[in-house]
């Protein structure tokens, strides 16, 4: 609850103290579970001093029990075991200070541990952290590599030995850190974050060799398996043998067996890249050769057709066709012609016997009024009207007397 403080009214630092002791006293017995990092049993003394961490986060808290309650588990709990306690908060006023006062003491088993990674394993794949589709793929060749492992570690020499054989031009940036234990879950994650934030770094390799299921157990921490699933580069997890399956190897892009596994996975074989780059020229030639044959063989054949051997064969037989298309034309053209000139002969002959000029010049004439109607019978004239007659070589005029029948025309 709140307590009324001020600057011109502040509490003592007893009274803070003792307010605080009467808040723990009231959250009562708990059941802690955590990891032993400390242990104190000093020959005669009544009550044994321990230290309770959590694996997965940089928390520690004081443990003291009488020494008959931890004699009951001492034949299987030594530091580093995971046990559960059932204590009470006790807050010692004098030095501010924070303890559980343990009243019972279990250990964690085999079977519960197992049990308790199967449930995280099922929680983390249902978030989609172990999906397939979030797996990144690994650079062909990676120019540095991370490498996070355990200091002066066989895991580290595979590493970097079968690394470099297959690829001696290979870098690697070396993150030594503790691989079990109490502080081996806050180191690695550190490291790779460190790793992951470095630009440069292609691939990050976490490896550790063989060991129990207990010394493997940092690996499965949810910590550590949530930070690999949020880098943004690829990590590959080598962590034990064959048959050893931590969560990280779930979680990471890349699962290897073993660490030598990791190195063949993440580096490729000089030896064989060289080998395969030969076989690619080799094929390469072939193909070449095999496009350059095909084509002169195709060369060969166009140039043995008779068009190539005598080239103007086919200009002179398309000369000769034009030539023959040329005349046909010709006589073609000089047939109508002759056909139109008959024609027009024939035309202009009877054109010409039809023409009233040509009456006129057989005697004939054309006798118009003054109005210039031509007079067709004698009934059109009247008496002493005055005609004008047309010959062939010219006109003049007349005067018709008499009655219009028999009428007769006076020059």
């Amino acid at each position: 609850m709140a307590v009324n403080s001020s600057v011109e009214a502040p509490l003592p630092v007893g009274e803070v103290s003792r307010l605080i002791g009467g808040w723990i006293d009231r959250l009562g017995a708990v059941w802690v579970e955590g990891q032993i990092t400390q242990l104190s049993r000093r020959p005669g003394a009544g009550v044994v001093f321990m230290t309770l961490r959590d694996p997965s986060y940089d928390i520690s808290v004081g443990v003291t029990c009488y020494r008959q309650v931890f004699d009951a588990v001492a034949d299987v709990v030594s530091e580093g075991a995971r046990v559960v306690v059932h204590a009470k908060p006790e807050w010692y006023a004098p030095r501010g200070q924070l303890s559980l006062r343990a009243a019972e003491i279990r250990p964690v088993g085999m079977g519960e541990l197992l049990a308790r990674l199967e449930r995280l394993k099922k929680t983390l794949a249902g978030e989609g952290l172990f999906a397939p589709e979030r797996k990144k793929p690994l650079p062909f060749l990676p120019q540095l590599i991370g490498l996070v492992c355990g200091r002066a570690s066989a895991a580290e020499r595979d590493v970097l030995e079968n690394a470099r054989h297959r690829w001696p031009a290979v870098r690697f940036e070396v993150r030594n850190v503790a691989v079990q234990g109490v502080h081996a879950v806050p180191q690695v994650v550190q490291a790779v974050k460190d790793l992951d934030a470095l630009d440069e770094v292609d691939v990050i390799i976490v490896a550790r060799g063989g060991g129990s299921v207990e010394d493997l157990l940092p690996f499965s921490d949810e910590q550590l398996v949530r930070a690999v699933a949020s880098c943004r580069t690829p990590v590959v997890s080598a962590i034990g043998h064959e048959p050893d399956n931590p969560l990280l190897d779930f979680v990471a892009d890349l699962r290897a067996s073993t660490p030598t596994d990791a190195a063949k996975k993440v580096v490729p074989d000089v030896g064989e890249e060289l080998e395969r780059v030969q076989s690619l020229r080799n094929r390469a030639r072939r193909c070449a050769e095999a496009f350059v044959d095909r084509e002169e063989r195709g060369l060969m054949h166009a140039l043995s057709r008779p068009c190539m051997q005598d080239p103007h064969r086919m200009v002179e037989e398309r000369e000769q066709h034009v030539e023959a298309l040329l005349a046909r034309s010709r006589r073609t053209l000089a047939h109508c012609l002759d056909r139109a000139d008959s024609e027009l002969t024939h035309t202009h002959a009877r054109v010409v016997a039809l023409s009233p000029a040509a009456t006129l010049r057989r005697g004939y004439a054309v006798l118009q009024k003054a109005d210039g109607h031509v007079v067709r019978a004698p009934d059109e004239v009247a008496a002493d009207e005055e005609l004008r007659a047309r010959v062939a070589e010219g006109e003049f005029t007349v005067r018709a007397t008499g009655p219009a029948r028999t009428g007769r025309v006076d020059a």
